[in-house]
């Protein structure tokens, strides 16, 4: 990798990395008031992390996730298109969900939600591995963290 490609895989994953953060950070704002009035309130798993846990995950996910967009979008190969595409595709589910489970109050509509983000992570992750392995294993702890989300998502569906 020559330095204008290591300078341009810096400035994707930059920019990468911002647009998740501010996706996170809007998704953070439109939970806030559920946070406080509506979850608190639920039955959840009893292996539920307390809540300051939610965001430093999240931030270490969105910094990962921001920097295997750079590392994908710099590649030269020809998946790197659809790549970009899925990473749109979860990045929005991923919004999509606190809009759905906690702006609507909607544990149903959040687990379908999740289930979808679970498939496009899992498709966006499989084009990673085919295209760089880094990219693909930048996404490993967002998997793990979205199969444990979803599990929880799937226990508040269940006991409420």
């Amino acid at each position: 990798m020559n330095n204008s490609q290591r300078s341009g895989t810096y400035i994707v994953a930059i920019i990468g990395i911002v647009i998740c953060f501010a996706v996170g950070m809007s998704a953070g704002y439109i939970q806030e008031y559920s946070l406080i009035n509506w979850y608190p309130y639920l039955n959840k798993s009893s292996v539920s992390p307390p809540n300051f846990v939610f965001p430093i995950a999240w931030g270490i996910i969105y910094l990962l996730n921001g920097i295997s967009l750079g590392v994908v979008w710099n590649d030269t190969s020809y998946m790197k298109k659809s790549a970009v595409m899925l990473f749109i595709i979860q990045l929005g589910l991923n919004f999509l969900w606190s809009v759905l489970f906690f702006y609507l109050q909607s544990p149903l509509l959040g687990f379908i939600d999740i289930f979808l983000l679970d498939i496009a992570l899992l498709l966006y992750l499989k084009r990673c591995y085919d295209i760089r392995k880094l990219a693909f294993w930048l996404n490993v702890p967002y998997m793990l963290w979205l199969i444990f989300a979803t599990y929880l998502n799937l226990y508040i569906m269940v006991y409420n």
